[in-house]
């Protein structure tokens, strides 16, 4: 059984101000972690979901279906357009795969690439397929920032020893009424804001509150940002057999 709501919101007001141990999170903060690394995932789950890219010089959206299977299984297949169907991503424990039907050829994602952008977004690929997750790859406590907001919670989090991550540290916005993530922001090594992501949209979909939106925004980028809109989602149904296989990355569609 999960944290208690009143428990958490209790707890974050104590430690605010308390550092950190050394790479360890108070109980109360590896529960909104488990939360936020779990809320758009399950045992098993299914979701149909449209990414659109913006630049300065031009702008595309994506639509994809997206399986997973606990926080070790993703498989994404793109529907639309028409020149990018079939695209399709494989991940099982910490190795990836890409399918690029245009060549016809499955490529092994390397380690050094899971950091590398997804498909020309502002996504990368880890976001995407969730190869590190909050709980388990960062640590922290909750802080207040200089201008608080009294309806949220803040988590400042650090990378773990071992963790390969491109951010120093990750401040995660979290509602005190929802425990649903409002925003995150992710820092360099130099303490410098880098990219934002915000959440919106809070509505129920397959039986869960969540955000349906989700807004990337790189600041060196000036003028472009990644939008993803959950369409639709089930969470615990059965998946169709062979989802995670290097196999089902060739076909045209999971039946």
């Amino acid at each position: 059984m999960g944290t208690p709501l009143t428990a958490i919101v209790f707890a974050a007001a104590l430690f605010c101000a308390a550092p950190a141990a050394a790479q360890q999170s108070s109980p109360e903060v590896k529960a909104l972690l488990s939360k936020v690394d779990r809320l758009y995932r399950s045992d098993r789950s299914y979701a149909s979901i449209e990414m659109e890219v913006v630049t300065p010089d031009w702008r595309r959206t994506l639509a994809m279906d997206f399986w997973t299977e606990g926080q070790d299984k993703t498989f994404i297949r793109v529907s639309a357009p028409a020149r990018d169907a079939g695209t399709a991503t494989l991940r099982l424990g910490n190795e990836m795969w890409n399918y690029f039907p245009k060549i016809n050829k499955v490529m092994k994602v390397p380690p050094s690439m899971m950091l590398g952008s997804w498909m020309g977004s502002d996504f990368t690929n880890d976001d995407l397929v969730k190869e590190s997750t909050l709980i388990d790859d960062y640590y922290g406590e909750f802080f207040t920032p200089a201008k608080p907001d009294p309806a949220l919670l803040y988590v400042r989090l650090h990378p773990r020893k071992g963790t390969v991550s491109l951010w120093d540290a990750i401040e995660l916005a979290i509602g005190k009424a929802d425990l649903l993530p409002k925003r995150e922001d992710y820092f360099d090594e130099k303490g410098r804001l880098q990219r934002t992501m915000k959440f919106s949209e809070v509505a129920e979909l397959g039986g869960r509150k969540l955000p349906l939106v989700m807004t990337m925004t790189p600041l060196s980028k000036p003028g472009h940002g990644t939008t993803i809109r959950y369409k639709a989602a089930e969470f615990d149904g059965k998946l169709p057999a062979g989802t995670f296989t290097l196999r089902n990355l060739q076909r045209t569609a999971i039946k």
